[in-house]
């Protein structure tokens, strides 16, 4: 396909860096309030601003391209508010530092909110920039800015942000963005939001900005537990014959994994991993619990159950866990917890879950506590390992229909040994299907569990390991990748290598269970558990959707024996710099039981 002669360096061959660049300045250069708004953000190290254009920040959007050169930061155009929120988001899940992300006026916000939530719910850094039409009512276009201005927009998304302002004022609008930065990177990290007036962008400064030293408000180190309580945990740890490690939110970073296998090891501790969370400890280790799940296996509750001591790292819902292992009634087994989270929480969201029982509360970050133990523990030596479990594949159908075993099957295959980065599974995914080795192997869920995101994320994942050596690779439903696809046209205009894989099942089938569930209770017919359900009638052409956005769609395929083909094309394509989407039919069903019960029904062998 030809370039657009109107866009500058149109679909270049090496990357988002060469794409965009703007005609250079003719005549001396005016200082404008939103430069100082782009200085900020270039002095604070933002690579890339995703955003859908809007007037209410014109000024801005001028201060990035012709004040900035579109360049640290560079403008990522997205066709969505919620795709350049997810992308953000994606970005911060592999790197754990913020993008900005603006978005336009009330509507913009409303558009993006969604996506905010997860990033909220998820504990990731974002900055989001706002703009409103003018405060002062005078200045306001008739019609069209009045209906995008808010007496109080950020009201909009404080529920679910660690802050937000609206300065009024050059110098305020300074402190505030090195505000936001030190509070959305301070843990529990999460978005902050900020709206510029649209009169503060376009009013002339008096000088251009002096950036002020921008380390001297970084966030701060992560605190130490104290050492008294660090004691009393190392303590319970030492006498505990049957330990077990909790595992939650942790960190990326090879040194804090290394830690926390050598502490799994001093202990002889069995580990439980979650999928909602990012990979935190070797699956294939010999110390691994049971496979990791989106939710309790009746194999994981019944390790915690036979637990005498539980050290939780900031874990997903650990009080729904042990309501779960020991039905409601308080855990037998002693808990030291690790985590920060209860810093954020609000009336509003109730993402904080239920109140967790503690025997000892370190309040730190979960990679802090676990430094803590190791000195507390450094006269132990690491206690025997067991002899690892092979752990059973699950045995292919008959059918010649493919499941999601057949579809990792293949994807494994077809992947070898390249590095990978599984950036997100659908929820029917079994632990047996993927090992992980290493931090950046897993980047756990989206957080709020809000459909469209997977898109976005992995198009934010993808460009933060671009150039890595890593391949991203996202499987999704169906459901989520149609309300997110059109952000593929993101990936496409700035080469952003990736893979995504539809695991389309033709059905927004977990509540096709939830209607069974129903159903059943009230003694109503089972089969038309589908209706207003299925995404068939016609069936979605998903590769086609792909192409129209300028990305490589392959597919659909049905044939099990096709697949590690398909997949080795697909990769092939993603090694050229493509992002690429293969639509897989695959069989309705789940291949994994919960303690709970919720997704045992309908499940497939």
């Amino acid at each position: 396909m030809p370039p657009d002669s109107r866009i500058p360096n149109a679909l270049p061959n090496d990357g988002p860096g060469a794409i965009d660049r703007p005609a250079p300045l003719t005549q001396p250069e005016t200082a404008w309030g939103s430069d100082a708004v782009a200085d900020m953000l270039r002095a604070l190290g933002v690579p890339y601003v995703p955003l859908n254009p809007g007037a209410s920040f014109r000024g801005l959007h001028d201060s990035l391209v012709n004040h900035l050169g579109n360049r640290d930061p560079q403008m990522l155009l997205c066709l969505h508010e919620e795709h350049a929120v997810s992308i953000a988001h994606g970005w911060a899940k592999v790197t754990g530092n913020p993008l900005a992300v603006v978005l336009h006026s009330n509507v913009g916000l409303m558009h993006g909110s969604m996506a905010i939530f997860n990033a909220w719910c998820d504990r990731v850094p974002m900055i989001v920039l706002g703009a409103t039409g003018p405060v002062d009512a005078a200045r306001r276009r008739p019609w069209i800015d009045w209906i995008h201005t808010a007496q109080d927009q950020g009201a909009l998304v404080r529920n679910f942000c660690k802050w937000d302002d609206q300065p009024a004022s050059v110098p305020a609008a300074v402190e505030s963005l090195l505000r936001a930065n030190q509070i959305a990177t301070t843990a529990p990290q999460g978005p902050v939001y900020i709206n510029l007036d649209v009169s503060l962008q376009e009013e002339a400064a008096p000088a251009p900005l002096v950036v002020p030293p921008v380390a001297r408000y970084r966030a701060p180190e992560s605190p130490v537990p104290s050492p008294k309580l660090v004691a009393e945990a190392a303590a319970l740890l030492r006498g505990a014959q049957r330990p077990v490690i909790l595992m939650g939110r942790v960190s990326r970073n090879q040194d804090d994994w290394d830690r926390r296998v050598a502490l799994a090891e001093r202990l002889g501790a069995t580990v439980v991993t979650d999928l909602k969370a990012g990979a935190a400890f070797p699956s294939t280790h010999p110390l691994h619990g049971p496979p990791p799940s989106g939710f309790l296996t009746p194999a994981n509750a019944a390790v915690l159950r036979d637990a005498d001591v539980i050290l939780a790292l900031d874990c997903i819902d650990l009080a729904g866990t042990c309501k779960l292992v020991w039905d409601g009634q308080p855990p037998p087994a002693k808990i030291i917890r690790a985590s920060v989270d209860q810093l954020i929480h609000n009336a509003w969201s109730m993402d904080y879950q239920g109140l967790p029982p503690a025997d000892v509360y370190l309040l730190c970050e979960p990679d802090a506590a676990v430094a803590a133990l190791l000195d507390a523990l450094a006269d132990l030596s690491a206690r025997a390992l067991p002899a690892a479990v092979a752990r059973p594949w699950p045995a292919p159908t008959a059918d010649n229909e493919i499941g999601l075993p057949e579809l990792a099957s293949a994807l494994r295959a077809a992947l070898g040994e390249t590095p990978t980065t599984l950036v997100r599974v659908t929820i029917s995914w079994p632990g047996t299907l993927w090992d992980f080795g290493g931090p950046l192997d897993f980047l756990g869920g989206d957080g709020g569990a809000g459909l469209g995101s997977g898109p976005g994320l992995a198009i934010g994942a993808a460009l933060a390991l671009r150039g890595s050596g890593r391949v991203p690779v996202a499987v999704l439903g169906d459901g989520d990748f149609m309300m997110g696809a059109t952000a593929l046209w993101t990936a496409a205009r700035y080469r952003i290598p990736g893979l995504i894989v539809v695991a389309n099942n033709r059905s927004n089938f977990n509540d096709e269970l939830h209607q069974e569930r129903v159903a059943l209770t009230r003694g109503r017919p089972v089969e038309n558990r589908s209706i207003g359900q299925a995404i068939a009638g016609p069936d979605i052409d998903i590769a086609a959707l792909v192409r129209a956005q300028g990305a490589v769609g392959l597919g659909p395929v049905s044939d099990p024996a096709a697949l590690e083909g398909v997949f080795r094309d697909a990769l092939a394509q993603v090694a050229e710099g493509h992002f690429v989407v293969v639509d897989v039919r695959i069989r309705p069903g789940y291949e994994v039981a919960t303690a709970s019960g919720m997704m045992q029904r309908g499940a497939k062998a």
